[in-house]
């Protein structure tokens, strides 16, 4: 799907592409890749490097076109990671922005809205590449709410029962964490090689610059925060299950010692030969009675000791 987008009082969408205007590019089929390379003379290159899933953060040059590739955030609930990163790249050259995403996401939908929300005006590429940093920023904070929502939902199901699937998804939110830190950090640098690049007078605003590495900053404190307090939650239950695991051995283990004190005294008078107390008319009573003091005496002093 592509939209041509116009920047009035915030992005509007027309008909056909003018120039300045803003070419947006989600989940392209092959008639979108064919138009691009065809209208606009897009590098076939750049748009093959955007469709690699893991390709990081960097900026690359081909004639006088620019490729800038972000991370962004992506919530998919049907993927074994709940929260994901996917790439998504910006190409320019002297009137042509073209943005190209594979996946479906909410942040360029949602960055559309805001802009005409906020009446915005973007005046060149550099601006509209440092408004959409700050738009991944933004959500990316907003999805690190919801990871430490789950691991709070997860934390009181795991007090309650401790269970396998529980663990699992702690652990799939821990792998989130792990891309949102490293997208983060990639974002970051290639903002730094971005104000290398447009250092032209008409370029510079200090202002969002300033608000985009404040949000990225805070992205990053953010993430590093919930991945050591979802680490340390980890190794806590970790640690309550090995000592469940030895709570259970300890109690089967006196357990055992206590049913082996009667059936040690049951083997003895079942031998064959002349035993003590064969004779008498309540023996079998007196060995009974023996034998639940004898483990009534084992039981008080494993009770003793915690082991029960």
């Amino acid at each position: 799907m592509r939209q041509f987008l116009y920047c009035e009082a915030g992005y509007v969408e027309k008909n056909q592409w003018l120039p300045n205007s803003w070419v947006n590019v989600e989940c392209p089929t092959p008639e979108d890749l064919q138009f691009l390379m065809d209208r606009f003379n897009v590098p076939e290159s750049f748009l093959s490097d955007i469709a690699d899933t893991d390709e990081r953060p960097r900026i690359e040059y081909e004639g006088n076109w620019l490729l800038t590739i972000l991370r962004i955030p992506l919530q998919n609930q049907d993927h074994d990671i709940p929260f994901n990163t996917v790439p998504i790249g910006i190409i320019t050259n002297n009137e042509i922005i073209v943005s190209v995403c594979y996946h479906k996401t909410d942040l360029i939908p949602d960055f559309i809205r805001y802009t005409q929300r906020k009446e915005l005006q973007i005046k060149n590429k550099y601006e509209l590449i440092l408004r959409l940093i700050h738009s991944s920023a933004v959500w990316f904070l907003k999805y690190l709410k919801q990871i430490n929502y789950a691991v709070t939902e997860a934390e009181k199901a795991l007090e309650k029962s401790i269970r396998n699937e529980d663990l699992l998804a702690l652990m799939k939110l821990e792998k989130s964490m792990v891309f949102f830190n490293t997208s983060i950090r990639g974002n970051e640098v290639m903002l730094a090689k971005l104000q290398n690049i447009f250092q032209e007078p008409q370029y510079i605003d200090k202002d969002l610059v300033e608000d985009v590495e404040i949000e990225l900053k805070q992205a990053h404190n953010t993430v590093n925060i919930y991945s050591d307090i979802l680490t340390g939650t980890m190794d806590a239950f970790a640690s309550i299950i090995s000592n469940n695991v030895n709570t259970i051995m300890k109690r089967m283990t006196s357990l055992s010692i206590i049913l082996m004190v009667p059936t040690l005294i049951a083997s003895f008078y079942g031998m064959n030969v002349p035993i003590y107390m064969e004779d008498m008319p309540h023996g079998f009573v007196v060995i009974i009675l023996l034998s639940i003091l004898l483990s009534a005496t084992a039981f008080f002093i494993f009770r003793k000791i915690k082991w029960f």
